[in-house]
């Protein structure tokens, strides 16, 4: 049982706060570290890997500091969101050289290659893969040493369906065998997929924790905001404002539609085209004005 604490971690770079006072755990299974890009996502990942050092606070692996803990270090397998790789080396020679680091060599190296399905690409140049391949490659360099932990930065980038599903059925196996497995992604839809446990984070700060029916609800459940364009937008928004599930409405002339915030998303989405209908008024346009991961994970902080 493998498990880090990250315990009222900051981390800055100057004046820009990166990491503000995070506090988390994550344990053995497969966890998803969820935000919009920004977030501080890649910070927190680079602490949980002995890459840089917090601020404040402390990033532990059971109780012992991560930050230059060679013994730690033995650990932790971590496939960074950067390309910065060795361009001239072949797929082998970029896994065997991270192999070499741990005491091992081409056995393991060839073993680490086949779980990811790269084998028949292994004499290639680097330069010559796709964003996939690099993404596959870079992830046998992580395992080549056989980690109980698994630090991935938006792994999935760049790689084709197949691909994306073979290396989630190797994740979710991993999480089944007891590892602890992290991984940051931006889309909601990976993260559900994926991931048994949930931690979001935006602008450097934790927003929420849970499984994904949570976070679900918790997106759900806030207040949604709509422009709505109709053939007669004060007759509408005199009849919704009636109704408890629309809790404010503006008339915006410089758009020539209604703004309006619902704090009940199921009655709402069903109020408006029956009020529409009842009234012979015709909806123009219904777009929601909030539906952005920056929106909904900035209210969630705040909630």
């Amino acid at each position: 049982m493998t498990t880090i604490e990250i315990d009222h971690a900051s981390r800055w770079f100057g004046n820009v706060v990166a990491v503000n006072d995070v506090t988390m755990t994550i344990g053995p299974g497969v966890t998803g570290l969820l935000g919009p890009n920004g977030a501080g996502k890649s910070t927190l990942i680079n602490m949980m890997g002995g890459f840089l050092a917090p601020s404040t606070g402390t990033v532990t692996l059971d109780g012992r500091p991560i930050w230059r803990n060679e013994d730690v270090y033995k650990q932790i397998g971590i496939v960074p969101e950067r390309e910065a790789m060795y361009d001239f080396l072949t797929g082998l020679e970029f896994v065997v050289a991270n192999a070499e680091l741990h005491g091992l060599g081409e056995r393991e190296a060839h073993a680490a290659l086949a779980t990811v399905e790269m084998a028949y690409a292994q004499d290639r140049k680097i330069s010559t893969y796709s964003k996939g391949m690099r993404q596959r490659v870079k992830m046998a360099s992580a395992l080549v040493h056989n980690p109980s932990v698994l630090l991935l930065d938006e792994p999935f980038n760049g790689m084709d369906p197949r691909q994306r599903m073979q290396l989630m059925e190797l994740l979710r196996g991993m999480g089944e065998q007891g590892r602890t497995v992290l991984f940051s992604s931006h889309i909601l839809e990976e993260v559900e997929q994926l991931a048994s446990h949930i931690e979001v984070v935006v602008a450097g700060r934790h927003a929420a924790s849970g499984d994904f029916r949570r976070i679900r609800r918790l997106m759900t459940d806030r207040p949604h905001r709509y422009l709505v364009r109709s053939s007669d937008d004060r007759a509408l928004a005199a009849a919704l404002i009636a109704d408890a599930s629309t809790t404010g409405i503006e008339v915006d002339l410089s758009e020539g539609a209604l703004r309006i915030e619902a704090a009940d998303f199921g009655r709402f989405t069903t109020l408006l085209p029956q009020v529409a209908h009842a009234r012979s008024i015709r909806l123009l346009t219904v777009s929601p004005s909030d539906e952005s991961l920056e929106s909904v994970f900035s209210y969630l902080v705040s909630a």
